[in-house]
C-alpha cells in the first residue's frame, strides 16, 4: 500500500524517495527503483520501455481500452457515485489484518508442528521404522522448537503489527484523487497548503511498472500502477504510485478508473464486490458481514455442484488458520477508529468542482478517444491472446504512416 498523495518530481521528499522508502520497509530486498518517466517527452498506450532489472508499459495518455475486468482488489478506490471517483483515502481491509497476525501463526504452527513431525517423527521412523521411536523423534523436536519459535513468532507479530500502525497512520492522512466524469477532468491535491490542480482526464500519463531483483528471499518481483500529469501552470510533473500484487490487478485497477470515466461501470460494487459478497444494507466496507456472506455463497454454490468438496475444506481451513472472524472483527474496529478520527478529504475549493452537471453540460469524449477505442475493442476481439500492448502499439503505428 502506497500513499496516493501526489508528489512533484524533484527535490527532497519526491515521489521516487517515498517509493525507496517504502520498499525497504517491506524487507530488504535490492530490487531495482523504477524509473520515473518523463512526460515532457511523448508517450501513449503501447509504449515500452526497459530498465535494469524490469520494464514500464504505457496505458495512457488517450486511455484506451485494456480488455481486462475492472478490479479494485487492495480498495484504492473510496467514495463512487454518479459524477465523481475518489481514488485513494480508502479503508482497510480484513486483508492486512489477515496478513498480520496469519503470518505469525501460522509459522508458529509450522515450527512446533510440522517440522516435529516431519523433521523428528520422520526421521526416527526412517531409522527404525518403529512408531516409539517416532513419537520420541517428535517429542524431542517439538521440545527443542518450541521455545525458539514461540519467541521468533513474538517477535514477528510485534513487527507486523508495528507496520500495520504505520499504514494505519497513512490511512487517516491519505489525500484522494478526484476523478470527474461528467467533466472529464481530474483534480489532484498537491498537499502542503497548495491549491488542487485540475487537469483534463485524457491528458492524464498512466502506467505499470514490473520489477525484479535478487534478494535474501530468493528472486523477488514488484508491480505496480502509476499515473501522472504535468501541472499547466508550471510545467512541473506530478506522480502517484501504488504497488500491486501483480500485473493483471495493476491492469485491472486502471481499467477500474478508466471504465468508470467513460461510464461503463457506475458504482463501487462492480468494482471491489464482483463475487456479491454485499447484501442490501451492509456497510460499503469489508468485515465480518462480508465473511458470513462469503460463507453463505461458498455454502450455495456447494450444493449447486459449482465446487467440491476441497474447495470448501481448503476455503475453511484458510480462514481457521487466519483466525476465522478474528481479522474481519479488528478491520471494522480501525475502520471506526479512522472514521472517529476523520479522513483527510480533498480542499473545500473543489466542493463546487466537485457537483454534479445538468447531462446537456456534460463534456464529450475526444473523436480521437473514440474512434481508437472502438479499433481496439475489435481487434481484441478478434485476437484475444494477443497482448493489448500490442494492439495499441499497432494502431498507433498505423496511425502515423496515416498521417505522413
Amino acid at each position: 500500500m502506497c500513499s496516493t498523495r501526489c508528489r512533484p518530481t524533484g527535490g527532497r521528499g519526491s515521489k521516487h524517495d517515498y517509493v525507496n522508502v517504502t520498499r525497504m520497509s517491506v524487507m530488504n530486498q535490492k530490487i531495482p527503483d523504477s524509473p520515473r518517466p518523463d512526460m515532457l517527452q511523448p508517450h501513449r498506450a503501447g509504449d515500452v520501455e526497459s530498465f535494469p532489472g524490469g520494464k514500464v508499459i504505457y496505458l495512457s495518455p488517450v486511455p484506451l481500452p485494456t480488455g481486462v475486468a475492472p478490479l479494485d482488489f487492495n480498495q484504492a478506490i473510496g467514495e463512487v457515485n454518479d459524477a465523481y471517483l475518489d481514488f485513494g483515502g480508502s479503508l482497510p481491509t480484513p486483508f492486512t489484518w489477515q496478513f498480520t497476525l496469519g503470518g505469525p501463526f501460522i509459522s508458529f504452527l509450522m515450527f512446533v508442528f510440522l517440522i516435529p513431525v516431519l523433521g523428528g517423527g520422520g526421521l526416527m521412523w526412517f531409522i527404525g521404522k518403529d512408531i516409539a521411536l517416532f513419537y520420541v523423534g517428535i517429542a524431542g523436536l517439538f521440545n527443542e522448537v518450541f521455545a525458539k519459535a514461540s519467541v521468533i513468532c513474538t517477535l514477528i507479530l510485534i513487527l507486523a503489527l508495528f507496520i500495520k500502525a504505520h499504514y494505519h497512520f497513512k490511512f487517516r492522512e491519505a489525500v484522494p484523487t478526484r476523478f470527474h466524469r461528467q467533466r472529464r477532468e481530474v483534480a489532484f491535491a498537491p498537499g502542503g497548503g497548495k491549491p488542487p490542480i485540475i487537469v483534463p482526464w485524457e491528458s492524464v500519463a498512466a502506467w505499470v511498472t514490473q520489477a525484479q531483483g535478487v534478494t535474501q528471499y530468493g528472486v523477488q518481483r514488484q508491480y505496480g500502477l502509476g499515473i501522472g500529469f504535468i501541472e499547466p501552470e508550471t510545467g512541473q510533473q506530478h506522480f502517484l504510485e501504488l504497488s500491486q500484487p501483480g500485473m493483471p490487478l495493476a491492469l485491472g485497477l486502471w481499467e477500474a478508473v478508466r471504465a468508470y470515466m467513460e461510464y461503463e461501470v457506475n458504482t463501487r460494487e462492480e468494482l471491489q464486490d464482483p463475487h456479491g459478497l454485499h447484501r442490501p444494507g451492509d456497510p460499503p466496507y469489508e468485515g465480518v458481514h462480508t465473511f458470513h456472506n462469503a460463507r453463505r455463497r461458498l455454502h450455495r454454490r456447494y450444493r449447486k455442484g459449482d465446487i467440491g468438496l476441497f474447495a470448501v475444506t481448503m476455503w475453511y481451513l484458510w480462514h481457521i488458520l487466519d483466525l476465522w472472524t478474528i481479522p474481519f472483527h479488528l478491520a471494522e474496529w480501525e475502520i471506526s477508529v479512522i472514521q472517529k478520527a476523520g479522513q483527510k478529504t480533498l480542499p473545500a475549493s473543489l466542493d463546487q468542482w466537485s457537483q454534479p452537471l445538468p447531462k446537456e453540460q456534460w463534456a464529450k469524449p475526444s473523436e480521437e478517444l473514440t474512434r481508437l477505442s472502438k479499433e481496439v475493442r475489435q481487434r481484441h476481439a478478434q485476437q484475444p491472446n494477443r497482448p493489448i500492448t500490442a494492439i495499441f502499439a499497432e494502431i498507433y503505428a498505423e496511425e502515423t504512416l496515416l498521417s505522413a
